[in-house]
């Protein structure tokens, strides 16, 4: 009897109840295992069963190295979107494998920072892989016509990303023109080669367009009214076209009745008059970009008023002038963004004119409006109550007193920058009040100090980045007041916060979604505290410790075995030598090196730990190692993909932060 029993027992302690599940529903498990990059990485390694469920589930790979490739394409059959991006080469051969691997289930691929291939490998997979609509070969900056004519066999293509391919000619764009006419999204930014002929023959073959980014062409008026004949077009980019002007824009009067979006920012030669021409044919228009345009003037403004749909407008680093911003007040439509950005000429007048009329404002931006004060502030946060997002970076003129407006207002802001003001700690507590913010950017702010900091802590649980740069105030109680009370952050930056300690890093090392960790300048930083941060946030990707003399390569070891998805890290003027740097090699991720004046640093000991760390695609090294290191091996690291930036600047001592913003302001003549 107990033997029976003994024997049900272990037939019962076997079963696994994840057999008993199809794999729809444990597919639908894996969807939700999305926060953590390493968290399916430990499903797959639970049993041969989930590591066969994860390899069937999983169809975005984003690899970090060629030569990987054949391996990963086997573990993963089912690969629909490859993004190789973080691939520095990506060869004809990697293609071809990539094309016999992933033929009729590959989508989509990102070849944008990887411009090793030709045509051949371009023509490999356009005909294998049938079912591909979606390709990125921006910065192709080798590839000619012939690659182009490439792209033409992928028939089903939808969405082509060309930027920087500046060899190809009218002549390519017109192979794909006629070989990909289910395109609905293309991009020609900066392809010089390409003008009226080339875009021409893509307005008239391609009639699905939804999305033309023509930026920085050498077209003209010629092209212009093919293009807006296109049925579908929502999407039209002319940044950066000189050859368009006012006569070119006639071509709108007879209608594009279906864009919605149009950016002629840095087109030089649109005046008022050509600009009037959008409210004949564009009535749709639901956004507008004219960025260092045309000075907005009364008649621009006049000209614009009959956009009866228009919902965002950016003027970025125009002149503007107050009866331009008064007649943006009078038009008909309720704008819900606003982006004044670097304007010349803003006022207080003009832009309470603009924020009274426009009150479902969910956007605004009047980063370095240097001429505005506190009367703009009372009125923006009294009209604009729904706000989302408010950018008013170096507003000097705004007094401290005004800031507090913005909480006792605009509870519903997620996003704040207040780099480069005046705002003290009564500011910040009642900005607290504001318990949606997750982008907070406190730089510069040199009235702030851990009381402020500690409203926010309480209340602001949602935040997810916080910018603290230069903000000299602050001290580790501020610090361990925002990582107790935001346990979701992502990003903060404390460079030259310099009483800081290892306390803070032992606090945010709670945060377990820290990502970016930027303290340059930070003396009494330490290995250890550095050591608690590689340990708690092993999702770090970017690491900046410039200037943190008392690290040193203790604190490189924990990084080596707990940091492995660290990409970017600043080493420049820490105390790390030949041992920590080599440690690093053990990090398959890392692709960014930033090592300047590092007097452990010997030649040998930088040429071992740059053959051994395979990833890296970026080095910014100190000008004398070039001759202390063989040519052969920089011709080795760069046929791996590594980029090389060197420096000759001297050891360079800090500035005290009130000194260092006194310097920049006199640099801009003590504002515009």
């Amino acid at each position: 009897m107990s033997h029976s029993i003994m024997k049900k027992q272990k037939v019962f302690e076997t079963i696994n109840n994840f057999d008993l599940l199809s794999e729809e529903i444990v597919f639908l498990i894996l969807d939700c295992l999305n926060t953590n990059p390493l968290d399916k990485k430990s499903f797959s390694l639970a049993c041969k069963s989930f590591y066969s469920l994860e390899s069937k589930h999983r169809k975005k790979l984003k690899p970090l190295r060629q030569e990987h490739l054949p391996k990963i394409l086997t573990r993963y059959p089912s690969v629909a979107h490859l993004d190789l991006s973080l691939c520095p080469r990506i060869t004809d051969n990697s293609l071809t494998t990539i094309s016999s691997a992933c033929n009729s289930t590959l989508r989509s691929i990102d070849l944008s920072k990887s411009g090793a291939f030709s045509g051949s490998g371009l023509l490999s997979l356009s005909l294998n892989c049938k079912n591909l609509l979606e390709i990125d070969i921006s910065n192709a900056i080798g590839l000619k016509d012939a690659g182009a004519a490439a792209l033409a066999e992928a028939k089903n293509l939808e969405k082509l990303w060309m930027g920087r391919c500046k060899l190809v000619t009218d002549m390519g764009v017109g192979c794909i023109a006629v070989g990909c006419k289910k395109l609905k999204v293309m991009s020609l930014k900066w392809c010089l080669g390409v003008g009226d002929l080339g875009v021409g023959l893509i307005a008239v073959k391609c009639k699905e367009i939804r999305s033309l980014d023509l930026s920085y062409l050498p077209i003209t008026n010629k092209c212009l009214p093919s293009i807006l004949k296109l049925q579908y077009l929502e999407d039209l980019v002319l940044e950066g076209c000189f050859g368009i002007d006012d006569d070119s824009l006639a071509a709108l009067k007879h209608g594009c009745k279906s864009l919605k979006a149009l950016d002629m920012s840095s087109c030089q030669n649109i005046s008022h008059l050509g600009l009037s021409s959008l409210t004949s044919g564009t009535g749709g228009l639901q956004q507008l970009t004219l960025a260092y345009g045309s000075p907005v003037t009364l008649a621009l403004a006049d000209g614009l008023k009959k956009l009866s749909m228009l919902q965002s407008i950016k003027l970025d680093g125009s002149v503007v002038t107050c009866a331009g911003l008064k007649a943006m007040g009078n038009w008909c439509v309720s704008l819900k963004e606003l982006s004044l950005s670097k304007c010349l000429g803003v006022t207080d007048e003009g832009l309470s004119s603009v924020v009274t009329k426009h009150r479902n404002l969910k956007k605004l931006d009047i980063t370095c409006c240097r001429k505005i004060t506190d009367v703009s502030i009372a009125q923006i946060t009294s009209s604009c109550t729904t706000l989302s997002s408010f950018k008013m970076e170096s507003c000097t003129l705004v007094p401290r007193e005004a800031f507090v407006f913005i909480g006792q207002r605009c509870h519903s802001l997620e996003e704040l920058d207040l780099t480069d003001n005046e705002i003290d700690d009564e500011g910040l507590k009642s900005i607290s009040r504001c318990s949606k913010l997750s982008i907070l950017k406190l730089g510069i702010c040199l009235n702030i100090t851990d009381l402020g900091l500690a409203h926010v802590g309480m209340s602001c649980s949602k935040l997810i980045e916080l910018d603290l740069y230069r903000s000299m105030g602050i001290t580790d109680t501020g610090i361990s007041a925002i990582a107790h009370g935001c346990p979701d952050l992502e990003m903060i930056n404390i460079a030259y916060c310099k009483d800081i300690t290892d306390t803070s890093l032992i606090s945010l090392s709670k945060c377990s979604k820290l990502n970016t960790f930027e303290s340059r300048g930070c003396p009494f930083i330490t290995s250890l505290g550095l050591a608690a941060i590689a340990v708690g946030c092993k999702q770090l990707t970017k690491l900046d410790i410039k200037k943190c003399h008392n690290i040193n390569d203790v604190g490189m070891l924990p990084l080596a075995h707990f940091s492995q998805n660290l990409r970017q890290i600043n080493l420049s003027y820490s105390s790390v030598t030949d041992v920590g740097l080599l440690s690093l090699a053990s990090l398959g991720c890392l692709q960014s090196m930033t090592i300047l004046h590092l007097k452990g640093l010997t030649p040998s000991g930088l040429a071992a730990a740059l053959l051994a760390c395979g990833g890296l695609t970026k080095v910014k090294l100190q000008a004398s190692f070039k001759s202390l290191l063989p040519q052969p091996l920089f011709k080795h690291l760069e046929a791996r993909g590594c980029v090389f930036q060197w420096r000759d600047k001297g050891f360079q001592a800090e500035l005290d932060p009130k000194c260092w913003k006194l310097q920049v302001e006199d640099m801009v003549g003590g504002g515009y």
